[in-house]
């Protein structure tokens, strides 16, 4: 049995639409792409309030002052890296908020507690969510 006339011209008008929305796709595509370059130029060149300065994070913190905080913060049982981070932030003032400063103090602070850990003054509890747990170690238990 033959098909049908009107079938087969829907059928090839269908084919055509989906060619059509598949090229509209793809130019909306590249027009996201070229409005966020756009947007990220603008933020180049128009360095208004939102630029924030960077922080030296070496410089925030006394001489063994990070330690002390990081004690303290631990007396209250075991923490993560990230949460005795924010301790520090807290403490000393900084904006708890800013996710790129928190993520600088936690980085800088790795180092200084697995120093202490080969110490023996705070241990590492293993992880939680891929992130080192801190506790007082022996040597700082009385």
């Amino acid at each position: 049995m033959a098909e049908i006339r009107t079938v087969t011209t829907l059928r090839r008008k269908r084919d055509e639409i989906i060619t059509v929305i598949k090229l509209y796709e793809r130019q909306l595509e590249q027009a996201r792409a070229d409005l966020a370059h756009v947007n990220a130029a603008m933020r180049l060149f128009d360095a208004g309030a939102d630029v924030r300065p960077y922080v030296d994070i070496h410089r925030v913190f006394k001489r063994a002052e990070k330690i002390e905080l990081c004690r303290e913060a631990l007396t209250a049982g075991p923490m993560t890296t990230k949460e005795v981070a924010l301790f520090l932030m807290c403490r000393k003032g900084l904006d708890t908020g800013d996710k790129v400063l928190a993520k600088a103090v936690a980085n800088n602070l790795i180092h200084s507690l697995r120093m202490q850990a080969a110490r023996g003054r705070i241990v590492m509890d293993g992880k939680r969510k891929g992130v080192c747990v801190w506790r007082i170690g022996a040597k700082y238990q009385v």
